[in-house]
């Protein structure tokens, strides 16, 4: 492995250190021993569902082209994952604030060890509906488990700011650290152990399954609405009513989807974006890499959601110039650098480059994570929070099912170039949301029948 990746790891896994290890008082928030106690069986649930994921990650795009498959074909799965996120998924996802977010993060395991399952097979069509599953079980992952915490949280009667200690340490743990150690895991799986690229779905599995004994045993269940006469379209349209009546809720929504689609289109283009004529190139190596940087981003994050200045509002308005820019790398490489034309080898300069730029990227997704979940805390109604935060997966889930599904169309720095644009969009948006982050939260949200029913008796005579 050349001396590139060890040195961008361990300057990255330095500054993480002494980022943590210089932590102040200041940066420390003062909790209870229940609290503890309780954030310590989440981080550890989240932790095990997170190593499930991020396990399958680096070996997805390179599982498809082991078994015979073109980009045309990878992107045509990659896209039915996606779509199947935005229709199967969103109505799934939904379905836990009626029927319960304990029950969706047990049928989150379920899914996603089926959908590792068919990884076995190199049948397009076996594969096909490994990603469908996939689709489901991904938004399931998005909001079962934040709407749990969150009412969970508030049911025992923790302090709100309490939260944002437990979304940065999921964040550091389950996308950071867990992330970095499932990249070195899968390499040893593939690469050191030669068990072939399906062995790190096989671990996935084991980790889903214990996590799902974990949270049997231990979790409580807990709803949104619990009202009985509210079927899903009803639901659906109470949250269409309190996206509409909040603007802070809309903008969340459409930032959320614009950097989110950036990201997973980033997760198919880095690849094949490292090696455009074919080098050899460690895919778990870097995949950890990107999550130490990743980790760095949730720290730093901690630290400033610890503070009451600068607000999370504020700040997010940089991390998505940041971010935006840092993607605009491989555009830049591709024009000052000449390309080169030799199969196979080891990464180029171009490449190294683009490592650096995707580092700090990823440094933004770790500093974004903690800091829309704290948003989403904020501004989010918790009767319809899962059906809400799946709403605003359909408009990402549209963006990367357009992309994929153009990929041979256009190149490379053509859809980098459309994530940055998105990206600074997304810092504009951000910047709105900031100016009206105080603004009175909207107390009624509920449909207009709903609303006429309950002024009839007032305006009775």
């Amino acid at each position: 492995m050349e001396l590139f990746y060890y040195m961008v790891f361990g300057a990255l896994g330095a500054v993480v250190a002494a980022l943590e290890l210089s932590k102040a008082n200041k940066d420390r928030i003062t909790t209870s021993q229940a609290f503890t106690s309780f954030k310590n069986n989440y981080l550890l649930v989240y932790s095990l569902m997170m190593a499930g994921d991020w396990l399958q990650g680096p070996y997805v795009y390179y599982l498809y082209s082991t078994y015979g498959f073109g980009k045309g074909e990878i992107g045509q799965l990659f896209i039915a994952g996606f779509g199947s996120s935005m229709l199967f998924g969103t109505i799934v996802g939904s379905l836990a604030d009626k029927q319960g977010r304990k029950r969706a993060c047990v049928t989150y395991c379920i899914t996603y060890i089926l959908s590792c399952i068919t990884k076995h097979s190199p049948q397009y069509k076996v594969l096909m509906l490994g990603r469908v599953l996939g689709g489901i079980a991904t938004s399931l992952l998005c909001s079962g488990f934040e709407s749990w915490l969150v009412a969970e949280h508030f049911k025992r009667g923790f302090d709100q700011q309490w939260l944002s200690l437990t979304f940065s340490k999921a964040i550091f743990l389950g996308n950071g650290l867990v992330a970095i150690l499932s990249g070195l895991f899968g390499n040893l799986l593939v690469d050191s152990l030669s068990l072939g690229p399906v062995s790190p779905f096989d671990a996935a599995s084991c980790f889903l399954a214990i996590g799902m004994a974990i949270i049997l045993s231990t979790w409580t269940e807990n709803y949104g609405d619990p009202s009985e006469n509210k079927d899903l379209l009803t639901q659906f349209k109470s949250a269409a009513v309190a996206i509409a009546s909040d603007e802070r809720i809309a903008l969340l929504g459409a930032i959320q989807s614009l950097f989110e689609g950036s990201m997973y289109t980033f997760v198919f283009l880095w690849t094949p974006a490292l090696s455009p004529n074919d080098e050899e190139i460690p895919h778990g190596f870097i995949f950890s890499t990107f999550m130490l940087a990743s980790m760095l981003g949730s720290s730093f994050a901690s630290r400033l959601m610890a503070r009451n200045s600068p607000k999370v509002e504020i700040y997010m308005q940089i991390v998505f110039v940041i971010s935006s820019a840092s993607l605009l790398l491989p555009i830049m490489t591709n024009f000052l650098v000449a390309p080169s034309k030799v199969k196979g080898g080891g990464i180029s300069f171009s490449g190294c480059l683009q490592v650096l730029g995707f580092c700090t990227f990823e440094a933004c997704v770790g500093i974004f994570w903690p800091s829309i979940m704290k948003m989403r805390s904020q501004y989010i109604p918790e009767e319809a929070r899962s059906t809400i935060m799946n709403f605003f997966r359909i408009p990402l889930n549209i963006f990367v099912c357009i992309v994929l599904y153009n990929v041979d169309a256009f190149p490379i720095t053509v859809m980098f170039g459309m994530c940055s644009i998105f990206l600074f969009v997304a810092s504009i948006l951000q910047r709105r949301l900031a100016a009206i982050a105080d603004k009175p939260k909207a107390e009624d949200w509920t449909p207009m029948k709903e609303r006429d029913a309950e002024a009839e008796p007032l305006n009775a005579p």
